[in-house]
């Protein structure tokens, strides 16, 4: 049985990670190094980290604080933010990712996604995509959901996946930060369309709403969250016993049993 994930998200602005509601009216959190520590420590099984700012503001991600912050990770770090060309992809890894995030630079430029996959592997290229409903439809925002691209979600993740993306993450900008549940009809159908492992983001409020997502569509890999694990409200450790009792298959480290 495919053991599911628990992935911590640092959404980083000038520094800090911050956190908001409908990817709007963010907030000061805490420092990006001392959170990753500290979910390093506590039994996350990976950690992505955004520098949410980037693409928006035209610049490269801070590499200073990335390096800072992979050195106090000992699991799996996803890094994404202005990732536009392969030059940055060899910049984050260097920095100490191990997995690059594409998103608003893939829409500007689709070929990125191949580009970074036959240099570096499927395995390192993660695909993310802000997602919200747009007409009846899914569409794809772009500059950390401020931009309406046009483009249809599913479809658009669908062509990443054959070129080259070996993971997804599917942002909810309808379900972010309210904490009412993932969006289950957003990631099944996703789910339906791409063979690989998909990232639920967006929405989780209660150690309940976790469990119907791993129950309510079982191809989901991972589960992303990022206030109610900043701020107290889940323990990683308590959400993952709880998991294990209802019948889902996680990692349970004797450091954190």
């Amino acid at each position: 049985m495919i053991t599911k994930r628990i992935i911590p998200c640092l959404d980083v602005r000038d520094g800090r990670v911050v956190k908001g509601k409908n990817f709007l009216g963010l907030n000061d959190v805490d420092s990006p190094i001392k959170l990753a520590a500290e979910y390093s420590a506590c039994g996350a099984d990976e950690l992505v980290f955004y520098d949410i700012t980037a693409s928006f503001e035209q610049r490269k991600l801070f590499a200073e604080i990335l390096r800072e912050t992979a050195s106090n990770v000992f699991i799996p770090l996803t890094v994404g933010g202005g990732i536009n060309t392969i030059d940055d992809f060899a910049r984050v890894l260097e920095s100490g990712a191990d997995k690059v995030s594409v998103n608003s630079g893939a829409i500007r430029n689709p070929s990125l996604i191949y580009e970074g996959a036959k240099k570096y592997g499927s395995q390192c290229v993660v695909l993310s995509a802000d997602i919200k409903r747009v007409d009846g439809g899914f569409r794809v925002f772009a500059k950390g959901g401020r931009e309406d691209t046009g483009i249809e979600a599913l479809t658009w993740l669908k062509n990443g996946v054959e070129s080259g993306a070996g993971e997804l993450v599917v942002n909810s900008i309808d379900t972010d930060g309210v904490k009412k549940g993932f969006d289950i009809e957003l990631l099944q159908m996703v789910c339906d369309v791409c063979k690989v492992p998909v990232i639920a983001s967006g929405g989780a409020g209660s150690v309940q709403h976790f469990i119907d997502l791993f129950k309510q569509v079982p191809q989901i890999d991972a589960g992303l969250a990022a206030s109610v694990f900043h701020f107290g409200e889940i323990k990683i450790s308590d959400l993952k016993k709880e998991l294990k009792e209802n019948g889902i298959n996680v990692r349970i480290g004797r450091n954190y049993d």
